[in-house]
């Protein structure tokens, strides 16, 4: 198959894969409604948590990670592990579930399917983003700054730590697109008006 063909393949295995959204199928499949219409309106597992159903929230967490995941073992099965096939669908992936065809392209911010994309692609640096997340979570109880700084050092860790020159450099473009997704999350950071993990303001 021309490379050409090969990269339109897998961004569109990618993409339709990604752009499931699992997070308005779990909650009307529960009986929960609409999550768009709660909350930050976002169909991701931390819009999800604020129905009150952990089990659901969870559900949508692990959903929106595999589908990363399976995008790029899909693709590496047909192309190529490693290959930029690979890579190209773990970005279609991502693309998929921040900008959903399903949902008028208003979709998620991208974290979940983000870790998923790297769990297929670098499984250390998957584990690495985690530790990392969980740090600072249970340091300032904030989710979006620690998903910020988590992907903020995950190109590093690939490139430096890693070697993962290729795999690094997309992930410089998914966390530029995810900083961009989480822009209102930054300014109300900085304002100190961003909600933590568990409720309340940040002080």
């Amino acid at each position: 198959m021309p490379t050409s063909l090969t990269i339109l393949a897998a961004l569109a295995i990618g993409y339709l894969l990604g752009s499931i959204p699992f997070g308005l199928i779990l909650t009307r499949f529960s009986g929960l409604g609409d999550v768009r219409a709660i909350g930050s309106g976002n169909i991701g597992a931390t819009n999800v948590l604020r129905t009150g159903r952990k089990d659901v929230a969870a559900a949508t967490l692990v959903a929106d990670i595999l589908k990363g995941t399976i995008a790029v073992l899909v693709a590496g099965a047909l192309f190529g592990f490693g290959s930029d096939g690979a890579m190209v669908a773990g970005l279609g992936a991502f693309l998929g579930h921040i900008f959903p065809v399903w949902l008028k392209f208003k979709g998620g911010k991208g974290v979940a399917t983000y870790l998923g994309v790297l769990l297929g692609l670098a499984w250390p640096a998957a584990l690495a983003f985690a530790v990392i997340w969980a740090a600072t979570a249970w340091l300032t109880r904030f989710s979006s700054l620690s998903a910020l700084v988590a992907s903020l050092l995950t190109p590093p860790v690939m490139i430096l730590l890693l070697g993962e020159n290729r795999i690094g450099g997309l992930f410089v473009v998914l966390t530029i697109i995810l900083w961009w997704r989480h822009a209102e999350n930054i300014r109300r950071l900085i304002a100190r008006t961003e909600s933590r993990i568990g409720g309340g303001k940040g002080a």
